[in-house]
């Protein structure tokens, strides 16, 4: 076990929601136990994170948006992607519901929220559960949101659930950071359960072959770290109020 860091942390572009959930303050300090290696996290959205290692202005990704993933590696600017964990998306909003959304299935509440005009926050900032919205807007009929009440903050996930909070909107949110977040005055889980709502994570390094000055070595002893046992069950083990935010499943 190494007890020093290296001076130079690698850096690791990754997703709001991994950050605002308090993940990454559980999870990477359990890693630089493990290996000495300090991780400098830049938390973005999904696609901006994405957008920085195709430019090689990071040395590896954990972010959630496979179809986005893939297209990373067919297109060479990463290596082999893999999965790490899981949560899921919920819709939240008032709890007493003015659009009556509440339910097990999105696509239904979205058609409800725009048929009904009630106040939708969008993250707007093409991260992973900005793609996800959308794919579920496109399925409700609607490829292009233009309904009054929707508004698009280009923000992240927790200064999203603020507006809603404040507003008493309607809100697309992954479940780590709603379980991390205490502003939730009027708002509650209103959709969950969908099978369309499923939340998964991977891990890629940028390939030096493009990239030659990523320090590929040290990002890929974070991804074997994060995907064995070892990282697994630190994940596995992050819990507010006991209630787990995230579920391993690397190699599954």
């Amino acid at each position: 076990m190494f007890s020093i860091a290296t001076a130079t942390p690698i850096v690791m572009a990754s997703t709001t929601s991994t950050e605002q959930s308090g993940l990454f303050a559980h999870l990477l300090p359990e890693f630089r136990k493990a290996t000495g290696l300090d991780v400098k996290v830049v938390a973005v959205g999904t696609g901006q994170a994405i957008d920085m290692g195709r430019r090689g202005d990071a040395d590896l990704l954990f972010v959630h948006d496979q179809p986005a993933e893939e297209k990373l590696v067919a297109d060479g600017f990463a290596l082999k992607r893999l999965p790490v964990m899981y949560n899921d998306f919920v819709l939240i909003g008032p709890a007493a519901d003015p659009a009556r959304v509440k339910g097990t299935d999105i696509v239904e509440a979205l058609k409800k929220l725009g048929a009904s005009n009630a106040p939708f926050i969008s993250r707007g900032d093409k991260s992973g559960t900005h793609a996800a919205e959308l794919r579920y807007w496109q399925a409700a009929g609607s490829v292009s949101p233009a309904f009054p009440g929707y508004k698009a903050c280009g923000c992240g996930m927790g200064p999203a659930l603020n507006i809603a909070s404040s507003s008493g909107a309607y809100v697309l949110a992954d479940r780590g950071t709603w379980l991390a977040f205490k502003n939730r005055a009027g708002l509650a889980v209103l959709v969950e359960g969908d099978r369309k709502l499923f939340n998964q994570y991977g891990v890629l390094v940028i390939n030096p072959a493009r990239h030659p000055h990523v320090r590929a070595a040290d990002a890929q002893k974070f991804v074997d770290w994060v995907v064995s046992p070892a990282g697994q069950g630190v994940i596995a083990n992050y819990r507010i109020g006991g209630e787990a935010l995230f579920f391993p499943n690397a190699g599954k």
